[in-house]
């Protein structure tokens, strides 16, 4: 049960610092000011639904092999 809280916050930090170093970077040009604003927040929020949906995945998978792992012992 603590290896699952404990990887949960795991995912919590790193997803946290993918967002902030990486995708807080996004910009684009060439489409005029607000425009660029726009296409640069879609995306960026895109990127954030899928991290969190692979994020809600992986511990999905994870609370399943532990808790059939105590069912079994």
């Amino acid at each position: 049960m603590y290896s699952f809280i404990a990887i949960m916050w795991v995912l919590i930090l790193a997803g946290g610092g993918i967002l902030v170093v990486l995708v807080s970077q996004i910009s684009i040009s060439g489409y005029g000011e607000q425009m660029d604003f726009l296409i640069a927040s879609a995306i960026k929020a895109v990127i954030a639904i899928v991290l969190v949906v692979l994020w809600i995945i992986v511990l999905t998978k994870l609370k399943n092999k532990i808790f059939q792992k105590q069912i079994r012992s």
